[in-house]
């Protein structure tokens, strides 16, 4: 999907030098893979103790 966004330049530069990655859509597309994985976590941390997992069924 193409999509134009204004990115502070000290934030973006920031990124490329902490990350190495050499692009902008790079550096993009690699922060949104972390917040949905990060989002999934904090879902994944409520049903901890709320599930009842059978062990025996892993084995």
């Amino acid at each position: 999907m193409r999509t134009n966004i204004e990115i502070d330049d000290e934030l973006m530069a920031k990124a490329q030098m902490l990350s190495n990655i050499k692009t902008k859509k790079a550096i993009v597309e690699e922060a949104l893979q972390l917040y949905v994985t990060i989002e999934n976590q904090k879902k994944l941390r409520e049903l901890w103790g709320k599930i009842e997992v059978d062990d025996k069924a892993y084995e």
